[in-house]
């Protein structure tokens, strides 16, 4: 019995263990066999080890290689709550990083005793998002204060801790913003040339895949899978950091004087159509985009609208000149024009206008009526458009800036061609005018707008050169020589040319100006109308004349003073960038013989020796004066100089006004003597034989005529310093004469 019961036992142990092996052979089979690829994939993962090679992001530089955006060293902020919790100095901790982190101390804390879904302590936790790549100076003040825990608890490790990061890193700060953009800490592009080009710069990412031990430690013979990142490409901009300062001081000075809704102002070169510099207000700061109005990252030059006001009335005038209908010695009569069929009257600034007048004047002061007859009635509808196509208005320019947006133009009632020759019922782009002013200026070539200077692959060293390129001539040179010598007249005739304030002395600038009414939706209930309390005031033009090497585009939206005008608030802005840019490019100021070099390159006011224009026609004279700069009056209505204050060989200012005789003493009326000096104006006293009283030194700033005892008598206020001169003179009977500028008229004005 018993051997039989132990039999039976050994039986079932055998059996017992014989079924083990059976389903661990299986199992084997399984697991090695069936099984076997998806257990080889994990144990491969399992030993597989990966890394991520981020790829640099290539940087944006200006033409002369100076740094605008790259990559920046910077640091997250992390903590370990279990650490704080062990050391006791979690709220001391939370305390001093809340502080130097410009955080809440609340919300540090909940960083700091941050839990786990175990309600464990969490090892280390990032602190997000003030303490995300932090840059460099302020992660030395967190290792610093590190170290000073280190001491305190005599502990290694403290639970703070700088992990190494990159971030994206603007180091001129605000300097062409809207043109540059940002990158966010995210690493998403936003705005600007960051945005537009985000796949050139962003490069593309690599990785490292290797096989490992148990102890994860490389293995020498195991399988490597890598690729290399590629480095974001280099890219060089056109514009000039000098020149973008100057367009950038100059705007913020304009800004402080009219606050404006925004002020635009574009600097580029004629002649390859490069953007040299390109600025906006408002304006932010992409080193700490998170802080910023977007407002200020918003770019006007390509993607606002604006009707241009008289600028536009370039592109009226290139037409008529290249068609041969501007005669600038023909005369109409200013003030009104009757367009006809139901189209109303179109005014002049000045509505009862200055009598009969020349086109050249009228170019001058701005006259709305000369450029309908020269628009409407001498190119037509169909000339008149075809020139506004041709220019490029209506299209986009192809200039390498998001967002650039088309404009249009309100052609299809006699009104509206009529408003179209002086730049209302027309929207543009600031980029749109530049491109087709600096056809003007260049010989007649419509250019694309550039800002890409090259693109440079870091990993090949291959340059992309980006070239000028030409969409199509559209005047001829001779009309481009010509349009320049009149549109110099506006500047430099400093008696009744709108564009006086743009003038510098020792070189030749051509310039319009411009003021445009904004259109209302709000007006006429609901129906919409031009607003006689907003303006958009600008000017644009370029210099020097002969050899043009910067043209300028000054934009201001909604100036706190209404009359200002684009002579006054817009054309001081193009005269300090472009005095500046012209300096900076060496491009050295001509003054006529005789003038003191000595003094100019002294930063003095310069000087010349006066040249003798008596005997000469009053044409051939002017035409002297006006290419010299200086400022003159005729005294007389004679054909001829019969002669001249100050007498020839005499030294004079540049700023000092010259005066013609044209007719005999008992013939003349006393001509406007503000700028002249004391010695000049006594001397026109004495040609008239009026008795003339004094008060004060230097040069006349104002005069006054009234009578005692039956006589006429002149009285001359005077200053030592010439900026107490005003810009616009006197007339004859001593009250002040502004040249006024250019204020497009109201649709349908009776």
């Amino acid at each position: 019995m018993r051997k039989r019961i132990q039999l039976r036992v050994i039986f079932m142990i055998g059996g017992f263990v014989t079924l083990l092996f059976v389903i661990l052979i299986g199992r084997l089979y399984w697991v090695q066999v069936v099984k076997a690829d998806f257990w080889l994939g994990n144990a491969e993962a399992y030993w597989s080890a990966s890394e991520k090679m981020v790829a640099k992001r290539g940087e944006l530089l200006d033409r002369n290689g100076n740094v605008l955006a790259m990559d920046g060293k910077a640091y997250t902020v992390a903590v370990s709550p279990k650490q704080l919790d062990k050391l006791g100095i979690t709220d001391k901790v939370s305390s001093k990083l809340a502080q130097l982190l410009g955080m809440t101390e609340s919300d540090m804390k909940k960083i700091a005793t941050a839990k786990n879904d175990k309600n464990e302590l969490y090892p280390q936790r990032e602190v997000r998002s003030k303490g995300w790549k932090i840059d460099k100076t302020l992660g030395d003040k967190i290792e610093a204060y590190k170290e000073e825990l280190k001491k305190a608890t005599k502990s290694v490790d403290v639970g703070i801790y700088l992990l190494d990061e990159t971030k994206r890193y603007y180091p001129k700060n605000m300097m062409a913003a809207q043109l540059i953009g940002y990158v966010d800490k995210e690493g998403n592009a936003k705005y600007g040339m960051e945005s537009f080009l985000d796949k050139t710069l962003r490069g593309e990412d690599g990785y490292r895949k290797y096989q490992k031990d148990g102890n994860r430690i490389q293995i020498d013979s195991g399988k490597l899978d890598f690729k290399p990142s590629r480095d974001g490409k280099n890219i060089t901009l056109t514009i000039d950091s000098e020149i973008q300062n100057y367009v950038e001081q100059a705007i913020k000075k304009a800004a402080a004087l009219y606050q404006p809704k925004s002020i635009t102002a574009i600097a580029v070169d004629p002649n390859t159509m490069e953007i040299l510099g390109l600025g906006n207000l408002p304006t932010a700061n992409p080193n700490v985009y998170w802080t910023q109005d977007p407002s200020g990252f918003f770019n006007h030059a390509a993607r606002s609208l604006y009707e241009p006001g008289s600028t536009f009335k370039i592109v009226t005038l290139a037409g008529a000149v290249q068609e041969g209908i501007f005669n600038p010695n023909a005369t109409y009569m200013s003030g009104h024009i009757d367009i006809g069929r139901g189209g109303g009257v179109v005014y002049d600034i000045k509505r009862g206008g200055w009598g009969p007048i020349t086109y050249l004047e009228g170019l001058k002061r701005s006259s709305n009526v000369a450029f309908v007859h020269l628009g409407y009635e001498g190119l037509g509808e169909e000339k008149l458009r075809s020139y506004i196509t041709n220019f490029g208005f209506g299209a986009k320019t192809g200039v390498d800036l998001p967002g650039e947006l088309v404009g249009s133009i309100r052609f299809q009632y006699p009104r509206e061609i009529a408003n179209a020759t002086f730049g209302q019922g027309v929207s543009v782009t600031p980029i749109q005018q530049v491109a087709a002013v600096a056809a003007v200026a260049n010989g007649g070539k419509l250019l694309k707008p550039q800002i890409i200077k090259q693109i440079e692959d870091p990993v090949t060293g291959a340059v992309e050169v980006r070239k000028p390129e030409v969409v199509r001539q559209v005047i001829s040179p001779e009309t481009s020589r010509k349009v320049g010598e009149y549109l110099e007249q506006v500047v430099s005739d400093q008696d009744i040319g709108t564009g006086k304030n743009a003038y510098i002395d020792g070189y030749r600038v051509a310039g319009k100006t411009g003021t445009a009414q904004k259109w209302d939706n709000t007006l006429k209930g609901g129906k919409g109308g031009y607003s006689s309390e907003k303006y958009v005031m600008s000017f644009i033009g370029y210099a020097p004349v002969e050899d043009p090497k910067i043209l300028v585009y000054v934009v201001i939206d909604e100036p706190n003073d209404k009359n200002a005008g684009g002579g006054k608030a817009a054309a001081p802005v193009f005269k300090d960038i472009v005095q500046q840019s012209l300096r900076y490019m060496g491009v050295k100021p001509q003054f006529p013989d005789g003038v003191s070099q000595e003094a100019v390159e002294a930063g003095k006011s310069p000087t010349m020796s006066m040249p003798d224009y008596s005997g000469m026609n009053l044409a051939n004279a002017k035409s002297k004066l006006d290419k010299s700069g200086l400022q003159y009056e005729v005294a007389g209505k004679g054909a001829t100089v019969l002669q001249q204050i100050p007498s020839p060989g005499t030294v004079i200012s540049l700023s000092q006004r010259v005066y013609l005789i044209t007719e005999k003493r008992e013939q003349l009326t006393v001509p406007n003597l503000v700028g002249s000096s004391l010695r000049d104006a006594m001397e026109v006293s004495t040609l008239l034989d009026i008795r003339t009283v004094t008060e004060g030194q230097g040069y006349v700033v104002s005069q006054t005529i009234t009578k005692q005892n039956g006589e006429r008598v002149l009285k001359l206020v005077l200053s030592p310093d010439v900026k107490d001169i005003p810009t616009n003179g006197s007339n004859d009977d001593g009250q002040t004469s502004t040249a006024e500028d250019d204020k497009s008229s109201k649709p349908g004005s009776p």
